[in-house]
């Protein structure tokens, strides 16, 4: 399998993919990773190239009938301001194709997933393994991706369909013709770097969201990195889910073994 790399967000260096692809040669000697040079580009000091390159080699690498799925090399904020470019233009070769990440990378996951193109899979991204125990997660997508390994799905997945996104990722999708449909779905949430209030006022935005009503139920990912705050404040992330899913009348089923960091589990959209 021919796997593409793009970088919708933030760009990678040289050392990472060469890296990424002395591990897949090692390891999963029938992958082969072709990197778009849109990877390694810089813009403004953020992002992977203008917004219309980035979205130039999304296109690219999806409308590629030679390519057989499209792993996003890493997260950070960009990939919401190529939706309306590149949705619009995937052709049908974008339609055989898994599309694998987490994290920012959701905006395509969610917006892919509402418009029934390709399959959408919350997986670790070629940045991840740059983190201790990196190795483990990439092999994660690469397992699943080349050989249907199952062990590295997250755990709970059963008959009914599934979602993962970042809660912030989430909230930013509704409200717009980009989330999916979650009808009959388990939702999975996780986040990064948020102060508990901001957390909570996300909740509250999924509690009481129209296009959110008739979710199966909800499983909390792992909350990380959270920004303190002044004064403490005064529930935890379980304690908020928990209201809030009262509110929104959806069991929390438990837990989610995803999250940013390299325990993060593969959850493809829909039923594993």
């Amino acid at each position: 399998m021919r796997i593409g790399i793009v970088a919708p967000g933030r760009p990678i260096d040289q050392a990472l993919a060469d890296r990424a692809v002395a591990f897949a040669a090692e390891r999963f000697p029938e992958a082969e990773l072709v990197f778009h040079p849109q990877c390694f580009l810089s813009d403004g000091g953020h992002f992977a190239g203008a917004d219309d390159v980035r979205a130039g080699a999304f296109l690219d690498v999806a409308n590629d009938a030679a390519i057989g799925a499209l792993w996003f090399a890493r997260g950070g904020y960009g990939a919401n301001r190529i939706l309306q470019a590149v949705m619009p233009d995937l052709g049908p070769a974008a339609r055989t194709k898994s599309y694998c990440g987490y994290s920012d990378a959701g905006f395509l996951l969610g917006a892919l997933h509402a418009q029934r193109i390709g399959r959408s899979v919350h997986a670790p991204l070629v940045g991840d393994l740059l983190r201790d125990q990196g190795e483990a997660a990439v092999a994660r997508t690469l397992g699943w991706l080349i050989r249907g390994d199952r062990a590295g799905l997250e755990p709970s997945l059963g008959a009914a369909p599934a979602v993962a996104l970042n809660l912030a990722i989430l909230n930013a999708l509704i409200g717009t013709p980009w989330l999916p449909d979650l009808t009959g779905h388990v939702l999975m949430i996780e986040d990064l770097s948020e102060p508990l209030y901001r957390i909570d006022r996300m909740l509250f935005h999924m509690a009481h969201a129209t296009q959110l009503r008739g979710l199966a139920g909800v499983r909390l990912g792992r909350v990380s990195d959270v920004v303190p705050n002044d004064p403490p404040f005064a529930e935890g992330v379980l304690q908020m889910v928990e209201r809030w899913c009262g509110e929104m009348g959806v069991p929390l089923l438990g837990a989610a073994d995803i999250g940013h960091d390299a325990d993060n589990k593969v959850v493809p959209f829909g039923r594993a």
